[in-house]
């Protein structure tokens, strides 16, 4: 499979990402020969963000092991990088408009702009001491004000948030978090693996200011404190805003491609304009499985890039990928597969209180989703792993007896 390679043949990766680096990585690797380029503003060669609320943010990793492609690979495979951000695609001339007038032509475009962060418009959100976390630059600036007896405020404990309180707390920072609901990352896990959580983090000395949510942050110079709608006063020398992200789609706005929270693709991650794609986290795609999805985990980058790629060199073949990503807070490592946004049944095997177990979620009988919680393993390389084996029932949308979900002694992988 390649694409064709003539001198008027260009193919343009819009977005500087882990989806856009692992696209132009499989356009080569997959015979493409004609014009690539590959155009973000990040001045890091495409990398991938996990490091930037664990290991980096703590100073135990550089970013070299995750850059997608070594930064030389551009240049010897004949990617042209341009430092630019898109303003505007127009569709009929087959062209990128940039900001600061420039465009860029293309035969075929492949649009992996990712998400921008969501910002928290209260009083005092500008001053200086509240951060939020996407790139380096952010990343490089909350490491540099989270000196050890620091006192820090976390706003949201999605897995952003979660990870951030968690490493901060490692590197000796006072923490404490606001959130809307009950517990950290009860709304995508469910009750029990939110108290599983919040237990996890209160142990750890993490304040956890639940049902609750910043309105204003105040402060002289610098962030001194914030105030929350329940009338609590959390004094703080720096604030990390964790409230999620937005798919980066405006300038698609006008163009005729589609969107609708995110650009909408098909199972092939193709647009309703012909010759224009998109993967990642701004990609709402049409899920064989799942049904309309829009994922914002490295693992869906990272292998969504590479689908979408393929489907610009002519395949059809649907991205049907069972979900995966990981979560790392403090010593405990949290797994999950599938994608579940609703269930009916919740059933564990092993012991929340030993925090050693997997849960699984169903809906109407079918096995959506599973989550491990130190459960060990390499779901790559050990087909009896039990999240591994729990990803294949979820691809067959198997209908599996809640009894043997439970059942320690029974082994998934032949269930």
């Amino acid at each position: 499979m390649s694409g064709r390679d003539t001198s008027e043949d260009s193919i343009v990766i819009l977005g500087s990402g882990m989806a856009g680096g692992v696209a132009a990585r499989t356009f080569r690797e997959d015979g493409y020969g004609g014009r690539l380029v590959l155009i973000g503003r990040e001045p890091t060669p495409p990398f991938g963000r996990p490091p930037l609320s664990k290991t980096y943010l703590r100073g135990e990793e550089s970013l070299s092991g995750w850059f997608v492609n070594p930064e030389d690979w551009y240049e010897k495979n004949r990617v042209d990088r341009v430092a630019a951000t898109a303003a505007h695609v127009d569709i009929r001339a087959r062209r990128v408009e940039l900001a600061g007038g420039n465009a860029v032509s293309y035969s075929r475009l492949l649009i992996t702009t990712g998400g921008e962060n969501r910002r928290l418009d209260v009083p005092g959100a500008q001053l200086p001491g509240v951060f939020q976390l996407r790139t380096v630059a952010d990343c490089d600036a909350i490491k540099q004000a989270a000196l050890r007896g620091a006192r820090a405020l976390v706003v949201g404990m999605g897995f952003i948030g979660s990870e951030v309180a968690a490493s901060l707390t490692q590197l000796g920072v006072r923490v404490s978090a606001v959130l809307p609901g009950r517990a950290p990352l009860e709304s995508v896990l469910g009750p029990e693996m939110g108290e599983l959580m919040a237990g996890i983090h209160r142990e750890a000395g993490v304040e956890l200011v639940t049902g609750d949510e910043v309105v204003r942050f105040e402060g002289a110079r610098q962030i001194e404190q914030a105030v929350t709608r329940n009338g609590r006063r959390l004094e703080c020398d720096l604030a990390v805003v964790a409230v999620g992200i937005r798919p980066s789609v405006a300038f698609l706005e006008g163009s005729g491609v589609a969107l609708d929270n995110g650009v909408s693709v098909d199972p092939s991650c193709r647009t309703n304009v012909p010759g224009i794609f998109a993967a990642g986290d701004l990609a709402n795609h049409m899920h064989p499985l799942f049904g309309r999805i829009r994922v914002e985990h490295y693992n869906n980058a990272e292998k969504q890039g590479a689908a979408a790629a393929r489907s610009v060199l002519g395949s059809a073949a649907s991205f049907a990928y069972v979900h995966t990503f990981w979560s790392d807070q403090y010593e405990h490592k949290l797994e999950y597969v599938g994608h579940a946004r609703t269930w009916d049944r919740f059933v564990v095997r092993g012991s929340a209180m030993d925090r050693k177990l997997v849960g699984f979620y169903l809906a109407d009988g079918v096995l959506r989703a599973a989550v491990g919680v130190n459960r060990g393993g390499d779901p790559e390389l050990d087909e009896h792993d039990e999240m591994a084996a729990a990803g294949r029932l979820i691809a067959k949308q198997a209908r599996p007896d809640p009894a043997a979900l439970a059942d320690e002694g029974r082994d998934l992988s032949r269930l």
